[in-house]
């Protein structure tokens, strides 16, 4: 099974089937917080749903070549980080992400996106990697903040969730700006 320290107290592990319990109790007790950012969590009211997304990053990961992580803390599960499909056409992906409650706040998915970027832009040597986030989620915005990608625009009512459309914010980070600042 893949697993990376990224410190004493960071890990990340490729999700496995098993992860399906501790990654359901963690949107359980972060449900409130996450709905507001996140459209499936309405849908997901039972440990099952969670296994089956977990069985589809398996998948996808052997089909594509991409991974979905959590992310653990202290070994405790505080979150999940994956790349969305890869174009592998135009060497490009996106990453996708989401912390439990009380895990914000504390760097630890930007620790993360920087082994994910690393990973997709210095081992894999795609081109291009893209963050999407609502434009009001100042947590999330300041992670592609923080990692130096530049930000292209906005692209309006992007997503639905429960409470109506969101405008997403898009940034991007190029290899050639990586090497220079990663």
């Amino acid at each position: 099974m893949f697993y990376y320290a990224i410190d004493d107290d960071l890990a990340l592990k490729l999700l496995m089937p098993d992860h399906a319990r501790p990654m359901f109790a963690l949107v359980e007790r972060s449900r409130p917080r996450l709905r507001r950012w996140l459209p499936w969590v309405d849908g997901v009211t039972e440990e099952s749903h969670i296994a089956v997304f977990v069985k589809n990053a398996i998948k996808q990961g052997t089909d594509n070549g991409g991974f979905t992580a959590g992310l653990w803390v202290r070994g405790e599960l505080a979150g999940i980080i994956g790349f969305h499909e890869i174009d592998w056409h135009n060497r490009s992906v996106g990453i996708g992400y989401w912390l439990g409650e009380g895990y914000e706040g504390n760097g630890y998915m930007t620790s993360a996106c920087r082994v994910f970027i690393d990973y997709a832009l210095l081992e894999m040597e795609l081109n291009r990697v893209e963050i999407r986030c609502a434009t009001a989620n100042r947590f999330s915005r300041a992670i592609p903040e923080r990692l130096g990608f530049i930000f292209e625009g906005v692209i309006r009512e992007a997503e639905k969730l429960p409470d109506g459309y969101v405008n997403h914010a898009v940034y991007g980070l190029l290899r050639s700006e990586w090497k220079r600042i990663g």
